[in-house]
């Protein structure tokens, strides 16, 4: 990424991990996550550069905007991923 007189490119990885590491991630729930983080990541001028995963975390190579606070987006990510995916795979 570029500006008039700068050029940046900030990566972060992020390892999101279930709760005890239960293996409760499927493909499915996976891509799901994928599509979920690619859009949160859109609103905050950042983008999902690589992910992959297992069955119990998540691994997300981000490129960040450099006029971003860290803290605000990852706690972005949780909150607005979860949300998502409770309403998605919950049992009925």
């Amino acid at each position: 990424m570029s500006a008039s007189h700068a050029v940046w490119a900030l990566r972060l990885h992020i390892v999101f991990v279930t709760k005890y590491r239960r293996k409760t991630l499927t493909p499915e729930i996976l891509d799901a996550l994928q599509e979920a983080f690619a859009e949160i990541l859109a609103d905050w001028r950042c983008t999902l550069v690589e992910c992959g995963g297992e069955a119990d975390h998540v691994h997300r190579l981000i490129g960040i905007h450099p006029a971003l606070n860290i803290a605000p987006v990852i706690n972005h990510l949780k909150s607005a991923r979860s949300r998502r995916m409770r309403n998605r795979f919950a049992d009925p």
